[in-house]
């Protein structure tokens, strides 16, 4: 596994550890390797609890109760967007019994891009929730990364990592 990618899911882990946290992932486009990424860290058990690879729009929707208008008809902003992995993430920490989640939807390439989203194009969110929390918070970023389809898969986990680690150093 890359060194970049294993030290920060040990950073992630520790921290999560520390909180006693339990991590889920809602992915798209990189097609479960967050939570490979995280479960090669000995230990992990301990902090992370599943991962929901939700490849398709339908199983967005059944898994993660992706609301329909959000990825369905002319003017929804689709799979690959902010209201998406927002919905993702929230989606992973309802239907599991996680504190924090980590949401990718994105264009991996080489087809699939347009104008408006170009391969490279990803939306990654995140979700959790204090004990005393009634609502998670939630945030999420695009991003565009180059390469190809494994480097973009890539550069998304490492982003993901970076941001959960972001969170967990910031929030109370």
């Amino acid at each position: 596994m890359n060194s970049t990618l294993n030290a920060l899911s040990q950073q992630c882990g520790k921290l999560l550890l520390q909180r006693g946290w339990q991590l889920t992932t809602a992915e798209s486009c990189t097609g479960g390797w967050v939570a490979q990424s995280i479960t090669s860290v000995p230990g992990s058990a301990d902090w992370f609890e599943c991962g929901f690879v939700t490849y398709s729009n339908r199983i967005k929707q059944q898994l993660l109760q992706v609301p329909a208008e959000l990825l369905e008809g002319e003017h929804a902003p689709g799979a690959v967007s902010e209201q998406t992995v927002l919905a993702m993430a929230k989606g992973a920490l309802n239907n599991s019994g996680a504190h924090c989640a980590i949401a990718t939807s994105g264009i991996a390439g080489p087809g699939g891009g347009s104008a408006k989203k170009p391969v490279g194009t990803v939306w990654i969110g995140w979700a959790w929730r204090s004990a005393d929390a009634a609502e998670a918070s939630a945030q999420a970023r695009r991003h565009h990364f180059a390469g190809d389809r494994e480097a973009v898969r890539r550069q998304t986990v490492e982003k993901a990592l970076q941001g959960l680690l972001a969170i967990l150093e910031n929030t109370g």
